[in-house]
């Protein structure tokens, strides 16, 4: 009796975790989660933005500001890394999402009208896929090249004494790696790309998200293109000013 009791306890438990197991299951399946996803995803992506170009930017306050900033961030150790992990995931699920849907909304017309449809689209949102792997590649390769100095080992043995302390030198690594007129190019290709992304991407998120309506989305839409103003500017006039002589 006590272990039928038990059972059907157990059942009784397990019954509402495996109905909300299946909704959340069918909602990330369906075209309405995937566009969720998608929103949400980008909007982790968007605070990542700034907050990695306000700490870039620390480079024009000189070598022991950026170091130092940098430095307590390598003091989070594998923590660190697990963000990083979960940046590359949260991207790759965005794009990933992002190719679904396209492909078929794509397919959806085309089979409503018997051959492809012209739709009235902005330029950005006609190239938000490969702007997006464009800035995928782009994080890799950075990652690759200041960070785990596998493209410049040489990086690794720069040292700066910080207190008494000798720590990574990332204010050299960011002078010397955007020295080069090629890495710097493709920097400032980025984020004309990342740019691009922002300026569709933004304002679509707040109307997936529910939060657009008629009376503020011109306000919206303004306030993308002046956040992928801000972060093309912010991040560009780095490279820029290095190839112009600054910190050489």
């Amino acid at each position: 009796m006590i272990a039928c009791c038990h059972a059907a306890a157990y059942r009784n438990h397990c019954v509402p975790m495996s109905a909300v197991a299946v909704s959340i299951s069918r909602f990330c399946s369906s075209s309405i989660g995937r566009k969720v996803l998608v929103a949400l995803t980008g909007g982790v992506f968007v605070l990542f933005v700034l907050g990695h170009m306000l700490g870039n930017l620390q480079v024009f306050l000189g070598p022991e500001m950026l170091n130092s900033y940098a430095h307590k961030l390598q003091s989070l150790g594998p923590i660190l890394w697990l963000i990083r992990i979960f940046l590359l995931v949260t991207i790759a699920v965005h794009i990933v999402l992002t190719i679904q849907l396209t492909r078929e909304n794509r397919r959806s017309r085309e089979s409503r009208y018997g051959k492809p449809a012209t739709i009235v689209a902005t330029k950005p949102s006609r190239i938000m896929i490969w702007s997006g792997l464009t800035v995928l590649a782009f994080i890799v390769f950075h990652i690759l090249h200041l960070t785990a100095c596998i493209t410049h080992p040489d990086f690794a043995t720069f040292t700066y004494d910080l207190h008494g302390e000798q720590v990574p030198d990332v204010y050299k690594r960011v002078v010397v790696g955007f020295s080069s007129l090629p890495v710097s190019v493709f920097y400032i290709i980025a984020m004309l790309m990342l740019s691009n992304h922002l300026v569709h991407g933004v304002s679509s998120m707040f109307q997936t998200l529910g939060l657009a309506t008629e009376k503020n989305w011109p306000l919206l839409q303004k306030a993308g293109i002046a956040y992928a103003l801000l972060i093309l500017i912010g991040n560009c006039s780095i490279p820029i000013a290095i190839l112009c002589g600054f910190g050489r």
